[in-house]
């Protein structure tokens, strides 16, 4: 499988690299960022945390403003971030170009409708697709946690959620918890997945949890200064249907916080030491 080396940088002992390759499942090339640890190497895999990024995001926006390899290095934790939808030549966008669908927001779903399908399909590829090509080609195990912020929150809430033999720890920041019912899940799932709403609730973490059997831990920070709490994320909805379903997931209202990668920088070293406990735990 091609796999292109585009940059790196040693931080911590370990390094930062980007890599582009062409993705099967999104037909189209892609870009991903990993951190390995100095602990990574053959003889030594790691384990791994896959975060997903948000609206308008990058794989370049957790890894540059998170802070996030010092804590990183010292647990002997990988880190793979991948891009936040498909891009290039021939990928559809938003023909009003906002930033709230089309490049940059694609969901971490797979897309069913016309012009969309062919290349958002982001579900399968951070469940199957580029965990594959991770794992064959790093030093690094197939014993995963996922997080994510915003959008990306939602996406690792949802994966871990319907994936849960794949992964050991959820973790979001600020997560879109009920994208059935706010402006911008109903925007992109009209637009990816029809008009049929219950199409739309596998891609739904409270609709999930009101029928899933996971005992994944989950944990949920969210600043109660976010400009988007109360139209967009509604973390008491998890809330509600997860106490009702016996998940074990924790919310931790922040106070003063906003919605910003100030606010993750703040909290990201103890989400690192949650997925810890799980990723560095004897089977």
């Amino acid at each position: 499988m091609d796999l292109t080396n585009l940059s790196q940088a040693k931080v911590f002992g370990g390094w930062h690299k980007q890599y582009q390759h062409h993705s099967a499942v999104l037909n189209c090339d892609m870009r991903f960022a990993v951190f390995l640890p100095l602990k990574a190497t053959s003889s030594s895999p790691v384990p791994v945390l896959y975060w997903l990024s948000g609206l308008t995001c990058t794989d370049e926006n957790f890894m540059q403003k998170a802070a996030a390899f010092h804590k990183a290095a010292e647990l002997g934790i990988a880190i793979v971030v991948p891009d936040t939808s498909p891009r290039g030549e021939g990928v559809p966008d938003d023909p009003e170009g906002s930033y709230d669908f089309g490049l940059g927001a694609g969901f971490y779903l797979n897309a069913t409708q016309e012009p969309w399908k062919k290349n958002y399909q982001m579900y399968s590829y951070v469940v199957d697709e580029l965990p594959k090509l991770i794992e064959a080609n790093f030093p690094i195990t197939d014993k995963r946690a996922i997080a994510g912020h915003s959008m990306g929150g939602h996406g690792a809430l949802t994966i871990g959620i319907r994936n849960p033999e794949r992964y050991v720890s959820i973790s979001a920041f600020s997560p879109i918890c009920h994208p059935t019912t706010v402006p911008w899940g109903e925007k992109a799932f009209r637009h990816y997945l029809g008009e049929d709403k219950s199409t739309w609730q596998q891609y739904d973490a409270v609709e999930l949890l009101k029928h899933a059997s996971t005992k994944l831990p989950i944990l949920v920070d969210q600043g109660d200064a976010d400009g988007f709490l109360e139209e967009q994320l509604k973390p008491q909805t998890l809330v509600d249907v997860a106490q009702k379903q016996q998940v074990p997931l924790t919310l931790r209202m922040q106070p003063g916080y906003d919605h910003s990668y100030f606010f993750i920088q703040t909290f990201i070293g103890e989400h690192l030491e949650f997925h810890a406990a799980r990723l560095l735990a004897e089977d």
